[in-house]
């Protein structure tokens, strides 16, 4: 993989597991964390049952998308693990047995390289394969997306090595938050929709909610160090214009 900077990240969970309540969901905290390391934002999150035309919709949709994106789960060789033949529809390609991976298995079963075992690596056609440095058995990439196993404690470190080999670290982003006591929401629509008009480069969000006597507005920026700076120097001056009071949050 040759280093770039992409406009972010996506992040696809596959297992119904998730969605009954059986295991709790830890792709989405590692992959946030692991991304805000490498300065990378996270576009989209999604978590789907074990349903092959949903998860080959999905995939379909992430693989048309401008970001690359991890897809944990659904590479084994259960009835349930359809994520491999979903990928390869995916991206127009045919499911083959990759040689390097067939390699790495028998090196690591020997005379219990079952075909069942020997499935685990069946990717689709031209698929590149991502070391897992737990027990050996690789995850894939193909088109746009990294697809990893079900199991966070290996799906992270393989993330990790895909940001590390494939990724050049974003720019530096910073966020900074003002508190607005008393403000409503409603009363500074158009303060925002000028300012975000004004400063397009900026990522900005707002958060109502009620405090002990009353309401409390957080109006977020966020972006690169001196794009956030010039733009709260120009935010806290719109709200000393209407007589707003704000503090930095802590």
């Amino acid at each position: 993989m040759t280093p770039n900077t992409p406009p972010g990240f996506g992040l696809i969970t596959i297992g119904s597991e998730i969605l009954d309540g059986r295991v709790r969901d830890s792709h989405f905290e590692n992959t946030r964390r692991l991304l805000q390391e490498h300065r990378h934002p996270l576009v989209y999150a999604l978590i789907l049952k074990d349903d092959p035309a949903l998860i080959l919709e999905k995939l379909r949709w992430a693989m048309g998308r401008p970001e690359p994106f991890f897809c944990c789960g659904g590479i084994g060789s259960t009835p349930d693990d359809y994520t491999r033949q979903c990928a390869a529809e995916a991206a127009g390609v045919a499911l083959e047995h990759h040689k390097e991976g067939l390699r790495i298995l028998k090196a690591r079963f020997g005379a219990e390289a079952t075909p069942a075992r020997l499935r685990m690596v069946e990717f689709p056609k031209g698929a590149r394969l991502i070391p897992n440095p737990v027990n050996q058995i690789p995850g894939f990439t193909i088109a746009n997306g990294h697809f990893l196993p079900g199991f966070p404690s290996m799906a992270l470190p393989m993330a990790a090595w895909v940001l590390e080999n494939g990724y050049a670290r974003g720019e530096e982003r910073i966020t900074r938050t003002l508190v607005l006591p008393g403000a409503r929401e409603a009363d500074l629509v158009g303060l925002m929709e000028s300012f975000t008009a004004a400063h397009p480069e900026l990522t900005f969000s707002s958060l109502p909610h009620f405090v002990t006597g009353g309401t409390e507005v957080d109006l977020g920026l966020s972006g690169r160090p001196q794009e956030v700076e010039t733009g709260l120097d120009d935010l806290t001056a719109r709200l000393d214009g209407l007589g707003q009071v704000w503090r930095p949050k802590d």
